[in-house]
């Protein structure tokens, strides 16, 4: 392993100590378990305080596609990839939309998945069902994207001559670490391990940003070298198709990460409803921490590591560690720090994934319509099953799919599905007219015509977009429509 990826055998100690201490705090969050039920082991028993929240929201909604893709999208595309900033922003504006009512109406009817709420808003069991369904797909893409990145982040440390072998060690190693913490200590450990993650991960940020700066000298220095380049373009002023773009990315972001399983979760999870405003309050400044910062580390790459194409682009943060370790000790320990980092934010965001799928399919499709006198104990045991089969398969596709496609493509298609269930959430918490027939309807059609638009053989569909919108948004309008307009004639006299 040594030889493969640059790093002595006192940097492995460190990163071998860091993956057992989440091992630990696996068992600790299996001992802290209270009762052997869903709400325990999916929920913590809704204990979760400010800071542990703020934290676990945190290094959730930052994953690898915000290390990795973000700076290999800006790496592709140049300075218009500054939409991450706003995308980012504008997910937690769609939170605050919809998360207060919903909290509240978790606390008062016990709901433990997202889809708990459809059921109980719409009285429906096929709604419950689809939604269930959607957003377990969504999820899926989502995990594999984790599990890719864990995969690049050590194939673009190690280089061309050891990558592929490298990235495989990332995938296997990693998503195994995560099954064993995860699935003993359910969100409790998997919450613990998040405050420790984003700790780290706010910390090695802006130690990379000052190590950028040392590196390669300011920022201007970089723009002035693409500017004299072939890729002067990716420095100009964005033209109205990248700005019907970048409305795009705000909608279809905003709405779909403000939909996230796993998030609405932690919505669930929170102590109380302060908390958990407290919490959304300050993750309005996290992407000036973050993802600003993925996006100047691509600006950076672009300048000076260019020649990288395709899906070989979401390697590049991990090609600027290798040569800021390369120049000195305590460029290469620290290094070592943000490269935990790294692999925190993709295992924190990865396990969530993880518990999410498994708490829907036990509680939502196994409970309620394969074995529904399951016990509280049985169910958790089917859950935890549950984990370990859908990684597993997702490892061997992540396998599969290693040089074949960007993370960034991988999230398009996330979002165009799971916008769907916007009018089911977002509207239906505020206006009680809406109804489960047009609701589910809306659904089917609006999933058709996104999924229709993104893979159909169409030209006018220019690298997943109509008109430089996602096809999720034109099958969202039309879902929309049809549900509010449904609801409304239903709800008319006779």
């Amino acid at each position: 392993m040594t030889d493969i990826l640059p790093f002595g055998p006192g940097a492995w100690v460190f990163i071998t100590l860091y993956l057992a201490s989440l091992l630990l705090l696996g068992w600790a969050g299996r001992a802290a378990r209270k009762e052997d039920t869903l709400q325990d082991f999916y929920l913590a028993g809704r204990g979760f305080g400010f800071v542990v929240l703020l934290l676990t929201l945190y290094a959730t909604q930052y994953s690898g596609n915000t290390f990795f893709g973000v700076a290999g999208a800006t790496y592709r595309v140049g300075f218009g990839w500054l939409i991450a900033v706003h995308y980012m922003l504008a997910i937690i504006v769609f939170y605050l939309a919809f998360a207060p009512k919903l909290h509240n109406l978790s606390r008062s009817r016990g709901y433990v998945t997202p889809t708990d709420y459809l059921e109980d808003r719409y009285q429906s069991k096929v709604v419950s069902l689809v939604g269930s369904i959607v957003m377990i797909i969504a999820l899926s893409n989502y995990l594999l994207a984790q599990l890719m990145t864990m995969g690049r982040a050590l194939q673009g440390l190690a280089g061309p001559n050891y990558g592929d072998e490298a990235y495989n060690y990332g995938v296997i190693g990693l998503a195994l670490v995560m099954l064993i913490y995860g699935t003993l200590g359910g969100i409790r450990a998997i919450a613990w391990t998040d405050v420790i993650q984003g700790s780290i991960l706010m910390i090695s940020f802006f130690v990379l940003l000052l190590l950028l700066f040392d590196q390669f000298g300011p920022l201007s220095a970089a723009t002035e070298k693409i500017a004299t380049s072939t890729d002067a373009y990716k420095v100009a002023r964005p033209n109205t198709a990248m700005l019907r773009e970048w409305l795009s990315y705000i909608l279809i972001l905003g709405m779909g990460g403000a939909l996230y399983p796993h998030a609405i979760q932690r919505i669930y999870a929170a102590k109380s409803s302060r908390i958990m405003n407290r919490s959304l309050a300050m993750m309005a400044f996290m992407p000036f921490t973050t993802a600003l910062i993925a996006v100047i580390a691509g600006i950076y790459a672009l300048a000076y590591v260019p020649g990288l194409e395709g899906a070989a682009t979401d390697q590049i943060l991990a090609r600027l560690l290798r040569i800021i370790q390369e120049n000195s000790f305590i460029g290469y320990t620290v290094v070592v720090v943000i490269f935990s980092a790294v692999l925190a934010a993709l295992m924190s965001t990865a396990d969530s994934a993880m518990l999410s799928i498994s708490s829907m399919f036990t509680k939502d499709i196994y409970a309620t319509h394969i074995n529904i006198h399951a016990r509280q104990s049985k169910l958790t045991k089917t859950g935890k099953r549950c984990s370990w089969i859908v990684v597993s398969l997702l490892v061997f596709l992540a396998l599969l799919l290693k040089n074949h496609t960007s993370l960034i493509a991988l999230i398009d298609r996330k979002f165009d599905v799971l916008v769907q269930l916007v009018p089911a959430f977002m509207l239906g918490i505020h206006f009680q007219f809406l109804r489960s027939t047009p609701v589910l309807i809306g659904l089917i059609v609006g999933l058709i015509i996104a999924l229709g638009l993104a893979f159909g053989p169409f030209d006018f569909v220019v690298n997943g977009k109509l008109w430089g919108f996602h096809p999720g948004l034109y099958g969202l309008a039309v879902n929309t429509l049809i549900v509010v307009i449904g609801s409304t004639l239903i709800r008319l006299p006779r």
